[in-house]
């Protein structure tokens, strides 16, 4: 019979291990925040933002990237490297078997107080199936387990990350081509404007209705404007081999870029409408606060994995298999060989490792609850300074159109007055050097308002969905 004694404090310590043990288990809760009311459901649209510019090569050129962006694909190859990793720490959970054979062939010495007899030297084979299974009592396994899962979520959120941000880049850049085109457009007509008043100036130079400093000064004029010219084609060339680059075509292709393009950018009258009210599910849009998340559960199921080390480690062994001394008796009934064992460890004295050890996975919790917040922060100030720059930008460009008509007028009535002799031929230079930097400055503005819309839909969290999420998942 057990003491009752005994029976109650071997009780007492059995409630206390298990209450131990399931304390070790993980509980994931997101960090409280004060968050900004929710307003609108984000649309569908946001998924593929791009085709609301009804531009079908800017819709071409950013499914191309998707398709071959050589960082994208190394986000995805970084998803199947921790996919694997995943299933490292999984096979934990179940036993290994290995299959051993060993042959050996020894000699014992006859030179010793009690030599053994004769055979001296002996031949042996082996041939054995081996068994190994630790017992996951206290979940350390499972702990690493499922911490390698979030491991692999964050880096599906990553790619979806990568993808968004490549989506954005891409349009972005294609805009900036458009306006590298159309202002390298305005310079060659403004030019040839220019050219043709220098021809005029200098015939009526040449009938002496004009000075010649009239004459310089359209000469400058002419020379300021042709100034602008290869700059711009330069820009035009470096915009295309950077579009290249994101869509990751071939070296070739990218030496010598050629980019399709669609409406000119003075065409776009219109821009797609922005989302109103902040979307409810802004948090869940933005993969990369997902990815903050996975990390915060991943660095308590670290937790959990380290706190089980304070805990007995539970090992069974067994093998099955055959010796024999000659290989043709190897698999005989004779040779039949069997064991089974098990041991348990019980951590007594570490020198503080295991206690470091949770410290250390510890801090790691809190660094990764303070990036989350960190992102949640982020995304909500990219929407803010996305939204304020989008209005800012559409009031930036009505300004500026209305700027270029003024000053357009200013020009023919500065040419009327000139016809007609009530002023210098400086005053039409001046109109005409304000109206081209009138133009340069709208289509300036019209670029920045596509691109301040660009970053409103990466800012809400466009350009993912749940199948292409699914499929990064594969």
């Amino acid at each position: 019979m057990v003491d009752p004694a005994l029976r109650t404090a071997l009780a007492a310590a059995l409630a206390a291990v298990v209450a131990a043990a399931c304390t070790s288990m993980a509980e994931h809760e997101r960090p409280e925040l004060d968050l900004p009311a929710a307003e609108a459901k984000a649309p569908a649209t946001l998924d593929r933002w791009w085709t609301l510019f009804g531009d079908e090569q800017l819709t071409a050129l950013v499914e191309e990237a998707l398709a071959r962006n050589l960082d994208l694909r190394a986000a995805v190859a970084r998803i199947d490297e921790a996919r694997a990793n995943l299933r490292i720490a999984q096979s934990s959970l179940y036993p290994s078997v290995d299959l051993t054979y060993d042959a050996s062939r020894s000699k014992s010495s006859t030179a010793t107080p009690f030599p053994m007899g004769p055979p001296y030297a002996a031949t042996t084979h082996s041939v054995a199936l081996a068994a190994a299974y630790e017992v996951d009592l206290w979940g350390r396994l499972r702990s690493g387990s499922d911490a390698a899962g979030q491991t692999l979520a964050a880096t599906r959120y990553d790619a979806e990350t990568v993808r968004i941000a490549l989506a954005a880049e891409v349009a972005t850049s294609y805009f900036t081509l458009h306006l590298a085109d159309a202002e390298l457009a305005l310079s060659l007509s403004t030019l040839a404007t220019r050219d043709d008043n220098v021809r005029l100036q200098r015939a009526r130079h040449g009938a002496g209705l004009v000075s010649t400093f009239e004459l310089r000064q359209a000469e400058a004029e002419r020379a300021s404007v042709a100034a602008t010219v290869p700059p711009l084609s330069q820009a035009v060339d470096l915009a295309q081999a950077a579009l290249a680059v994101l869509a990751g075509r071939a070296p070739r292709e990218v030496y010598a870029p050629a980019i399709a393009r669609g409406p000119a950018l003075e065409t776009r009258a219109s821009v797609p409408e922005v989302p109103p009210g902040l979307p409810s599910d802004l948090l869940a849009r933005r993969p990369d606060i997902q990815r903050a998340e996975a990390d915060l559960a991943s660095s308590e199921f670290r937790i959990a994995e380290a706190r089980a080390q304070y805990f007995p480690a539970v090992v069974l062994t067994g093998s099955l298999g055959s010796e024999s001394a000659r290989l043709a008796d190897l698999f005989t009934g004779p040779a039949a060989i069997w064991s089974i064992a098990g041991s348990l460890v019980q951590p007594i004295i570490a020198a503080g490792r295991i206690t470091a050890q949770v410290d250390a996975a510890k801090a790691r919790r809190q660094q990764a609850e303070i990036a989350y917040v960190q992102a949640v922060q982020g995304a909500f100030r990219d929407v803010h300074d996305a939204l304020v720059a989008h209005r800012g930008a559409r009031e930036t460009f009505v300004a500026q159109d209305e700027r270029r008509a003024r000053v357009a007028e200013t020009l023919k009535l500065a040419e009327r007055r000139y016809r007609a002799g009530y002023s210098s031929y400086l005053e039409v230079l001046d109109a005409e050097r304000n109206l081209f930097s009138a133009d340069r400055e709208r289509l300036v503005a019209l670029r920045n308002r596509q691109t301040a819309l660009i970053s409103v839909y990466r800012a809400l969290g466009g350009g993912w969905t749940a199948q292409a999420f699914a499929a990064s998942a594969q």
